[in-house]
């Protein structure tokens, strides 16, 4: 989360001056879908987040015998 944090202030927040929160909205959008989507997460084998979710198995198919 630190890391987000970082990145989210360092790559937007500090690149703009925002008049309004409407004026934060599209590059918000356009950040958010470039680091979702396209950019490499070195903790994630160097793959974007929502590329990596699928590989994860669901929990009914998890091999820890652990209880819900």
């Amino acid at each position: 989360m630190e890391r987000f944090n970082r990145s989210y202030r360092t790559e937007l927040l500090s690149l703009y001056l925002f008049q309004t929160i409407d004026h934060v909205q599209q590059p918000n959008t356009e950040w958010l879908h470039t680091y979702n989507h396209e950019r490499p997460h070195d903790s994630l084998g160097r793959a974007p987040p929502l590329t990596y979710m699928p590989r994860l198995q669901p929990a009914q198919f998890s091999t820890s015998n652990l209880s819900t």
